[in-house]
């Protein structure tokens, strides 16, 4: 894997789609969410890695309320056809656990 191949960029991803639904399972809906809006913007990828750092902060608060909108940068590496999902930065302050 060279890594001059790997193109990266920073999305901010709105999950707010997510709140219109059912309450008690947001968080599941906004993960399947970031796969989708990681699919439409590279068509090519047939395989979509989600960071757990992500995954962690869209379930920080619990599985009713995730967050408004999360920041994170895609990698994809066009020879394997791969994108990983990482996490940018926090958008608030999470507590650790």
């Amino acid at each position: 894997m060279s890594e001059a191949q790997v193109k990266r960029s920073v999305h901010i991803i709105p999950l707010s789609r997510v709140y219109f639904g059912r309450r008690m399972n947001r968080a599941d809906r906004a993960v399947r969410l970031v796969k989708k809006y990681v699919a439409r913007h590279y068509k090519q990828a047939e395989k979509i890695v989600i960071d757990p750092l992500v995954n962690k902060l869209i379930w920080s608060r619990g599985r009713e309320k995730p967050p408004r909108r999360v920041v994170v940068e895609i990698r994809y590496n066009p020879e394997e056809k791969t994108a990983k999902v990482l996490l940018a930065r926090s958008t608030r302050k999470t507590k650790n656990a």
